[in-house]
């Protein structure tokens, strides 16, 4: 750092460093006045149990973020590891399906988003707080409802080492 100013070289050391750290795949979406949405997440985590809350966050460049800040809520679809396909079309880089598009996997309506019917976990969410922080929007939301696959799946997807691998599900 430079003057307190990180420079290319921090940045770069820092994206390498965090590339190591494994997170879970997901897909965030979102519906109301604004329009749907849906983005693929890799920062999604747990703030509080009592009252359940978790965070997202989103690219501010993302017209996901826009659009929950306005529709007021969104849904976190934890992805099993058979769907890598789904988190690549909601990133953008599908060679199948155009990219952003809905059609690509079955869902259902959940409050303020859309739940994916074959997600390991989701939780849809009434957005308590909008917060900026450097080129991301963090997403706190007040969880509505939480479900759980019926049956045991291949394990969640996650993201290291900038490829997707699986963790095994406790059985």
């Amino acid at each position: 750092m430079k003057d307190g100013t990180p420079t290319a070289d921090d940045r770069a050391r820092f994206l390498q460093g965090m590339a190591e750290a494994a997170t879970s795949v997901t897909l965030v979406t979102t519906d109301g006045p604004a329009g749907r949405f849906g983005v693929t997440v890799s920062a999604f985590a747990s703030v509080s149990a009592d009252p359940p809350m978790l965070l997202a966050c989103i690219n501010r460049k993302s017209p996901a973020a826009a659009a929950i800040a306005c529709n007021g809520g969104f849904c976190v679809n934890v992805l099993s590891a058979a769907q890598s396909n789904l988190a690549d079309v909601f990133a953008g880089r599908s060679e199948r399906f155009p990219p952003y598009d809905f059609g690509c996997a079955d869902w259902e309506r959940a409050e303020r988003g859309w739940r994916l019917r074959e997600s390991v976990a989701s939780f849809a969410c009434a957005l308590d707080r909008d917060v900026a922080a450097g080129t991301h929007q963090v997403l706190i939301g007040r969880v509505l409802e939480t479900r759980r696959a019926a049956r045991a799946c291949a394990g969640s997807l996650v993201y290291a080492r900038r490829a997707y691998s699986v963790a095994q599900p406790i059985l």
